[in-house]
């Protein structure tokens, strides 16, 4: 066969093999082709509320704390140190100053009710009510705190220890239920100082021989 004759047959060949432009015009009719429409970002009017909402839950806490500020230089003119059932307890690096009124109950940390201020944790609660439920004496004082230093758990205990001391003000008598419910005892301990060379205040680094 020549060359001209094999051109000619691949030619022909090439030209009987015609390619269907239908299935160009059918593709984005394949689910593949499919492609999800882009979100739009347009401003939706569903996220006010939660703007409001967060607004309106600040408010009244911010009204609260508020009133009771007021309700509490109201109720002690001069400041904490012009009372004179006041006392003072310590605790780790946990200061509070306590003053005790007559009353009907109210506790008073900061300027907020104290089951707040607590974070509503039963066992902090017990440390600040302990001293006046020992005497019986729950409904009838109400109790400002100054509190600051430390943790809620140590302002808990300086309060407590704050109120046996005030109530040490009330009456002498008071002395002996106290101090048999070890209220009057200052607990000394404190967090052990870092040593250098060491990791904590006594664990050692891990020793390696080679």
């Amino acid at each position: 066969m020549t060359t001209s004759a094999a051109i000619t047959t691949l030619t022909s060949t090439f030209t009987s093999l015609s390619f269907s432009t239908t299935l160009s015009s059918n593709l984005n009719s394949l689910p593949f082709s499919r492609r999800p429409k882009p979100l739009s970002l347009s401003h939706s009017s569903s996220l006010k509320p939660l703007t409001v909402f967060a607004t309106s839950a600040a408010a009244p806490a911010a009204v609260e704390t508020a009133d009771l500020e007021k309700l509490v230089k109201s109720r002690l003119p001069g400041g904490f140190a012009a009372q004179t059932i006041i006392g003072t307890g310590r605790r780790k690096c946990a200061i509070a100053r306590v003053v005790l009124q007559e009353g009907t109950g109210k506790f008073i940390i900061n300027y907020r009710d104290a089951k707040d201020y607590l974070q509503g944790n039963p066992l902090w609660l017990q440390y600040v009510k302990t001293p006046l439920a020992t005497l019986g004496y729950e409904a009838n004082y109400d109790v400002f705190v100054k509190a600051h230093g430390g943790g809620l758990s140590g302002q808990a205990q300086a309060i407590s220890l704050g109120i046996a001391r005030a109530l040490l003000k009330v009456s002498e008598s008071h002395r002996t239920p106290l101090r048999q419910e070890g209220l009057l005892t200052r607990d000394a301990r404190v967090v052990e100082r870092k040593k250098v060379g060491l990791k904590k205040a006594r664990k050692a680094p891990q020793f390696s021989k080679r």
